[in-house]
């Protein structure tokens, strides 16, 4: 699809990627009190036929769904896109695209894909109660008003404008490389564009009529936040400026507006940071001093880079001082195209390769200039700029779109982003070590070459540098980071080997800096106990505070009392009650702030007895960051972290989940017959969870963790597995944390096994299973059946409900079909279909007398029976075997 744009008479072709065909429906009339301007369409109708055509319309949202690991959190009734790349764990939501769809959704971007910032639960607001939702126009005025959406719809004439909206955050992921900050890891995609409609603010506040002395608006969403209602203001003559194009909002893209983009009404302040956009709109406050909300004094804002985390404790003025609030975007651009580790061939008979990314001023500048280095500055190439945004400029006179006026034609302000792009030889390409961009805005404010670092890490603008590395035949491309919890960049890379970040080369070694690597700058040490509490505390004291009333937790052998907190911790308190009479050090120290830390002192209540540190870590003291170019990933005293890389479903309620070690020639240090610890936490109530697996791996592969998991999900009439619903919740790209090996017997052998310490011999297994209970079954069956020379006796009797839930199937019936010499393999089912022709029923005592019966020699300990699966079977499985003479040192439950 092609436009035509300018609004200097200079024409540029500019090319869209197609938009699905749009659908023409029926339009509807709202139920309104009162007649509007124009006829009226109903909150939320979809595409309508008098929509020009001239313009560039948003992709379709696609059908969306509750997702599993929102059924648990507040969110539970939000539909959400699983593309969409999770920052702060499962909740609250706050979430990018990856770049390349984001990119590739053209200008408009769809709703499944924009990005999302909340603070917290999403307010509920069901379609039945959008029209009568309220909010208020109050303080310094002369008429306050009390209006509902149907109102806003009924009494006021509706506009439609292209708004570029753009966390504040975005690109924070370097800074955190360079220094953590007080902020989470956003990549370069925090950012979309949409068609907003609604009514500019201006004429509300001209209805309202502000009173002399009046400066500032405030607003107030129905997000309840640990520091009450998020809110923010702006200044009176901004929001009464027609030109600065701020909107109170009721659609998004033609549609009613999502949830977690504020549902039914909220605030577009074009050109600013999304944080001033407030959601859930309840309050529009006039006053005379900038709010007093929590949320825009220690929110949003650009300390000075000398101010650390935990010296922005104790600065209550320096955070108040409006100077260092943020509202302007400044100027910022990202490579796009090519996409991280994209390659380029050099021998496909391609020449050149299209370099091409967006970039976005503030405060209602133009983007002017866009310019590409290959040699880090020193020269720079112009690249071309495409302005959808001006295609609306061309809208004839009275045109309508979504049922808002579109009038841009006479403003100057410009506050979308633009897409650039610049052709480059190949040859060029595979001569430079990076490729470097940088925007400049009409006000001749240009991105600066260094990162300017702050406590909160916003407004991060560098020049945007991708890396080219020189493989065999190709050009394969780095980016700076992958957001959130995602490993990979350039950044990363250079930090794990020891380069500077701030050394003014990208931590490159230059020339001929052949130097040391760096190390890291100690983190400063800071003080997290009260130097006046002398008290000794015992565990028995802690375990009494375990609960919601009075939660204590320890870090570092000390001993806390989060109660004071409850209300004001950033994370809920939940996130309190997840570490009650635990052990928090790890996951403290880990992600909390300097200025956290010190806050400590005021919760400190006393120090945990030697006894109770050694009993409360159960030989979990020495827990440290394992090195990640070890060749063994399991570690038998600290947790390590694997990230979750996919989930391939076995059956209806069974996965495969596949985990990447740190690198592709690690093994995972797992005996045969041994388990791993699992450890996370509860995606709503944060509570740590803890579990033993048997992976699905063998002891030889490398670089990958497979383990097969059976969730058990919660029905009417029983709760399910904590850990198998919070694994299934986890979204790729997340860590989970093992520990290991752990277990008390261990498969050595061709018959050797060592059981608690002793040597065993055994001529035969008998192994009872059902369902996931496969796993370590599996593994012992495997090395046994692997091997040629073991002569091992293995009978495997494995119970299941119906066909569907026997999980490993084909893996067994191929092992027991290529070794009937010593393996023979039996399935049951309690609940068989019709086709089914194997046993049927549970297994009990008339399946083991007929298929095992007493050991073949009772006195010589050369049998065993390994046993798992649900509570009931093993129960069973215990009582028979027993009564049929089998030893109780002969009985090995899993």
């Amino acid at each position: 699809m092609s436009y035509q744009t300018g609004t200097s008479g200079l024409r540029t072709d500019i090319q869209f990627p197609p938009s699905p065909p749009q659908t023409a429906k029926p339009s509807r009339s709202a139920s309104v009190d009162t007649a509007p301007r124009e006829p009226l369409v109903e909150l939320g109708d979809p595409f309508r036929e008098d929509i020009p055509k001239h313009y560039p319309l948003p992709p379709r949202s696609t059908k969306k769904n509750v997702l599993p690991e929102d059924l648990k959190t507040p969110d539970s009734h939000v539909e959400r896109d699983p593309r969409l790349i999770r920052l702060t764990g499962v909740h609250p939501f706050n979430v990018e695209p990856p770049l390349s769809d984001l990119y590739n959704d053209g200008f408009l971007t769809s709703e499944d894909l924009h990005y999302v910032r909340n603070h917290g639960p999403v307010p509920k607001c069901d379609d039945d109660e959008m029209l009568g939702w309220e909010f208020t126009v109050g303080g310094l005025v002369e008429e306050p008003i009390t209006m509902s959406v149907r109102d806003l719809l009924a009494d006021y004439e509706q506009a439609t404008y292209p708004i570029t909206l753009v966390c504040a955050g975005n690109r924070r992921k370097e800074q955190n490389m360079v220094r953590k900050s007080k902020g989470f890891s956003w990549g370069a995609a925090g950012l979309s564009t949409a068609l907003w409609t609604g009514v500019p603010i201006g004429e509300l506040l001209a209805r309202a009529r502000p009173r002399r002395g009046a400066r500032y608006v405030c607003f107030e969403g129905a997000d309840k936040l640990p520091n009450g209602y998020y809110g923010t203001s702006l200044k009176l003559n901004w929001c009464m400026d027609p030109n600065k194009g701020i909107l109170v909002a009721h659609k998004m893209n033609g549609e009613k507006l999502h949830p977690d983009h504020g549902k039914p009404v909220r605030i577009i302040v074009p050109g600013q940071i999304g944080g001033r956009s407030v959601k859930w709109l309840k309050r529009i406050i006039v006053t005379s001093e900038p709010s007093d909300n929590w949320y825009h004094i220690y929110d949003n804002r650009v300390l000075p880079t000398m101010v650390t985390p935990g010296a922005s404790a104790d600065m209550p003025d320096t955070w108040k001082d409006e100077k260092y609030a943020i509202y302007d975007l400044n100027a910022n651009s990202a490579i796009c195209y090519p996409a991280h580790d994209e390659t380029a061939p050099l021998s496909g008979g391609l020449s050149t390769y299209n370099v091409r990314g967006y970039a976005y001023g503030g405060g209602g500048k133009r983007i002017t200039r866009v310019e590409v280095t290959l040699d880090k500055g020193k020269t720079w190439r112009l690249a071309k700029i495409r302005y959808p945004e001006d295609d609306y400029r061309l809208a004839p006179d009275g045109d309508t779109l979504y049922g808002g006026r579109v009038d841009m034609w006479w403003r100057e302000t410009s506050f979308c982003w633009c897409f650039w792009s610049l052709d480059l030889n190949l040859q060029e390409l595979g001569e430079a070590a990076d490729i470097m961009v940088r925007a400049m805005d009409e006000g001749m404010m240009i991105q600066p070459r260094d990162m300017y670092w702050s406590v909160l890490g916003m407004m991060n603008n560098p020049w945007f540098r991708v890396v080219i590395h020189k493989e065999a035949h190709a050009l394969r491309f780095e980016h700076p980071t992958q957001p959130a919890l995602m490993p990979g960049g350039w950044m990363e890379r250079v930090k794990k080997a020891g380069g500077d970040l701030s050394n003014g080369f990208w931590g490159e070694r230059m020339g001929g800096d052949h130097g040391a690597p760096v190390e890291p700058e100690p983190e400063k040490e800071i003080c997290m106990m009260n130097p006046k509490i002398q008290r000794t505390i015992t565990l028995a004291e802690l375990r009494e505070h375990g609960d919601e009333t009075a939660p204590w937790f320890v870090v570092n052998g000390e001993v806390y009392d989060g109660t004071p907190f409850l209300e004001g911790h950033p994370g809920g308190a939940a996130s309190i009650f997840g570490a009650a009479a635990q052990d928090a050090s790890e996951e403290f120290i880990a992600i909390h702030s300097e200025n956290a830390k010190a806050m400590m002192p005021d919760y400190h209540i006393g120090t945990l007895d030697e006894a109770s540190r050694a009993s409360l870590a159960k030989g979990d003291a020495a827990e440290e960051e394992p090195d990640s170019s070890r060749a063994v990933f399991l570690q038998p005293k600290s947790w390590t972290k694997a990230i979750l890389e996919q989930k391939n479903r076995v059956s209806a309620d069974s996965f495969v989940f596949v985990f990447r070690l740190d690198h592709e020639n690690q093994t995972i240090g797992l005996p045969t017959g041994q388990h791993l610890m699992v450890r996370l936490r509860d995606p709503a109530t944060r509570e740590t969870i803890i579990r033993a697996y048997t992976p699905l791996s063998e002891a030889s592969e490398k670089g990958k963790l497979r383990v097969l998991i059976k969730v058990y999900y919660d029905t009417p009439d029983r709760k399910g597995g904590k850990m198998t619903q919070a694994l299934d919740s986890l979204p790729p790209g997340h860590f989970v944390e093992f520990k290991g090996p752990v277990g008390k017997f261990e498969y050595l052998g061709r018959g050797q096994c060592r059981v608690s310490g002793s040597m065993r011999h055994i001529r035969r297994f008998v192994m009872v299973c059902g369902g996931s209970g496969i796993t370590p079954i599996f593994q012992v069956l495997r090395a046994v059946m692997q091997d040629a020379q073991d002569q091992t006796e293995c009978v495997v009797l494995d119970g299941n409900r119906d066909e569907q839930d026997i999980l490993c199937r084909a893996e067994l019936d191929s092992m027991a079909e290529a070794n009937r010499n010593k393996c023979r393999l039996l399935y049951t089912l309690s609940q068989p279909g019709p086709d089914w022709r194997g046993r049927k029923g549970r297994m009990d005592k008339s399946l083991f007398a007929s298929e095992v019966g007493p050991p073949r020699n009772p006195e010589g300990h050369d049998e065993m029976v390994l046993i798992c699966g649900p509570e009931p079977m093993e129960r069973t499985v215990k009582e028979v075997f027993l009564e049929m003479g089998w030893a109780d040192d002969d009985l090995l439950f899993f």
